[in-house]
């Protein structure tokens, strides 16, 4: 009875803080008391946008990646409501270090903020993070962190949704094949996202053409590739962007996040499965097989 009546003023508190307007979804715009209400309504579940800061050709602004990624993530959670992170940007662009503007920080740090902010993130509740990739150069990077997440035991699961490319056969037809950097696709989604910071009409005044300086046989990997191929950190045609194609890969994208959203609310056999690895890790002799 005495333990019932030492809630009462807790629950007529929360009855009562309860927001009355809706929640914002972004991290930096809530109180401290509307956060805890944030996270109790997405049920634990946070989305980590992850951009960079990098030259896109000559028309398109330096945080394109990061701009797109967020826009999907805020448009995602206005039906599957989650918690936002602010910008982040502070990935893998090593490859574009000879153009102005471009951030590249060091591996070692690239992860260890990376790693920090999501021990963060669940220390605040966030026991579900989605880290919503929106560059490339973060494709082999994002990979790596999640299997890094064994390496010791945590209370949260990271989920990595990869750069996400829309099927080409049911959207409106494309101009152009080379469209991997600051083309048709990026240009198009700025036109959505931001076309106040488009300049189509400078989207000619460089080469996005592959120059094909090395020629190595597949599948032969070696970091200067992209560089060899396009020295100006530009790969497509950024004047065959539209607005049509923008609003299809747009819509598409903020559609698999949403997906994603879903299926780890649902997910409680992540966290569950990574507790019992880590209980058997500690005695590997013992495991059955």
């Amino acid at each position: 009875m005495r333990k019932s009546m030492a809630l009462l003023p807790i629950l007529l508190f929360s009855a009562l803080a309860w927001p009355q307007s809706k929640l914002s979804p972004r991290w930096e715009e809530l109180t401290a008391d509307e956060f805890w209400f944030a996270i109790q309504q997405a049920q634990g579940t946070c989305l980590l946008p992850f951009g960079i800061l990098e030259k896109h050709g000559p028309h398109l602004p330096l945080g394109t990646d990061l701009m797109n990624a967020r826009h999907v993530s805020l448009a995602a959670v206005q039906t599957d409501f989650a918690v936002v992170f602010p910008e982040y940007y502070f990935g893998q662009i090593f490859e574009g270090r000879h153009e102005p503007g471009t951030i590249a920080y060091s591996t070692s740090l690239q992860l260890q903020l990376l790693q920090e902010t999501t021990d963060e993130m669940a220390r605040n509740g966030c026991k579900k993070i989605i880290i919503v990739n929106g560059h490339g150069g973060n494709e082999h990077l994002l990979p790596y962190f999640a299997q890094t997440q064994l390496e010791k035991q945590r209370d949260y699961v990271v989920y990595v949704m990869p750069l996400f490319i829309a099927p080409v056969a049911l959207g409106p037809p494309k101009k152009t094949t080379n469209d991997m950097h600051a083309g048709e696709t990026e240009t198009s989604e700025m036109l959505i996202v931001r076309p106040d910071l488009v300049h189509t009409e400078r989207a000619g005044q460089e080469s996005g053409a592959d120059q094909a300086r090395i020629k190595l046989p597949d599948p032969l990997y070696t970091a200067i590739w992209w560089y060899a191929s396009f020295p100006f950190h530009y790969s497509g045609d950024g004047t065959a962007g539209t607005r049509e194609l923008g609003e299809y890969d747009m819509n598409a994208w903020t559609a698999a996040v949403q997906n994603a959203i879903r299926a780890v609310k649902a997910d409680d056999e992540s966290l569950r499965l990574q507790n019992e690895f880590f209980e058997k890790a500690k005695h590997p002799l013992d495991t059955q097989h």
